[in-house]
């Protein structure tokens, strides 16, 4: 007689059997999805495709950059035949003239204002005279710039400073300042332009016939030279405004 002998299986046994059966399916499934090929290395493989086609995009966005970098090049330069191109650096060329920021060469009249000279005490006319009344003044200086400018200026430098439409003259005392920068009398003014017609304006223009009235009674500089060739420098300094507005510059010029 055989004797059934019921035994209770421990649940280690159990959790090895179910573990060693996963990994057999995942082994299977592994073997079934590479078909034979290594994994690690068609990985590789695809990667490595991928950074090459990124590459060759990069390099064909370089030669695009690049040739149109060469076209803003030419017409920067006057290569291209655009003529479009042509008018605009022509428009661009006189607006910088006009605005100060280019360098001009022409005839030129230079006007040089000084403070009267000191006269001895027992002078009666120098006794009848206040420090005030043998200087060069804010006022004088901006008549002799504005009536070359009227007279057709086409450029005006004011000691070694070319002015712009927002330049400012400034006296401080007996001294001129300018753009940030402190100037002794005697003050030179050169003007490029018309000579004729700037000296017409000088002589008409009624606050520098005043100077010129009293220059001749107290002993004030005023001396006019013809220049037959200068160069007046372009104006280096910034041109960004603070406070103004769009609306105050529009139409502005310099003999404003």
């Amino acid at each position: 007689m055989v004797r059934w002998v019921s035994m209770r299986a421990r649940p280690s046994v159990i959790a090895s059997m179910l573990v060693f059966a996963l990994a057999g399916v995942m082994f299977a499934a592994a073997a079934s999805s590479s078909q034979g090929t290594d994994l690690r290395a068609q990985r590789a493989s695809e990667l490595s495709d991928l950074v090459g086609q990124k590459s060759d995009a990069v390099e064909a966005l370089e030669r695009d950059v690049a040739a149109r970098q060469s076209s803003v090049d030419d017409i920067s330069a006057g290569r291209s035949g655009d003529p479009v191109a042509a008018d605009l650096r022509t428009d661009i060329a006189l607006a910088r003239e006009s605005a100060g920021l280019a360098a001009i060469t022409g005839k030129a009249l230079r006007v040089t204002l000084d403070d009267a000279p000191i006269r001895e005490p027992s002078d009666p006319l120098w006794q009848t005279l206040t420090p005030n009344d043998v200087i060069v003044h804010q006022s004088d200086v901006e008549a002799v710039i504005n009536a070359l400018w009227r007279g057709g200026a086409e450029g005006i430098q004011v000691m070694d400073q070319r002015l712009i439409s927002t330049s400012s003259v400034q006296c401080v005392g007996n001294t001129l300042l300018l753009q940030g920068r402190v100037y002794s009398p005697p003050y030179v003014i050169t003007a490029v332009g018309p000579l004729k017609a700037m000296r017409t304006s000088l002589w008409r223009d009624p606050g520098v016939a005043d100077y010129r009235d009293w220059a001749g009674a107290v002993g004030l500089g005023y001396d006019i030279e013809r220049l037959p060739d200068y160069t007046l420098p372009a104006y280096e300094g910034p041109i960004s405004m603070d406070f103004a507005s769009p609306d105050a510059v529009i139409g502005a010029s310099p003999a404003s």
